[in-house]
């Protein structure tokens, strides 16, 4: 588990996954709120319109709080955690994973320029 810095957060999300034809999956928690103990939010390409990516939330387990989002700038400011947007409630928020693997693992593919993210690669049998 992790605080990371807002800007370090916007290079994450700024990843151009129409390029790698991948996507962003980021597991977190607000402090001290029961109902957003184990949430999601990412980015990927839109399956329905070709070069162009969609941001998404899924904030409780049963998809009742799942939103899509056609931009940065709108998930950034949506008002979805008890009226209030990830940006005011920045401090409360940790983070447990970055797609799919530790946090404090992952993060240095997307902030340090000189590694660069890794390159995944199909499962065995797939051709």
């Amino acid at each position: 588990m992790l605080k990371i810095k807002l800007e370090d957060f916007i290079k994450i999300l700024s990843s151009d996954v129409l390029k790698s034809n991948s996507c962003i999956e980021m597991n977190f928690c607000i402090d001290n709120a029961v109902e957003y103990e184990d949430c999601w939010m990412g980015k990927m390409p839109d399956n329905d319109t070709i070069n162009k990516e969609i941001y998404w939330y899924g904030l409780v387990e049963d998809g009742s709080q799942s939103y899509n989002y056609a931009c940065f700038e709108e998930i950034l400011n949506a008002k979805v955690f008890n009226n209030k947007s990830i940006c005011d409630i920045w401090e409360r928020v940790t983070w447990y994973s970055l797609d799919g693997c530790n946090i404090e693992e992952m993060l240095q593919y997307y902030i340090d320029d000189d590694l660069g993210r890794p390159i995944r690669s199909a499962p065995k049998g797939i051709k």
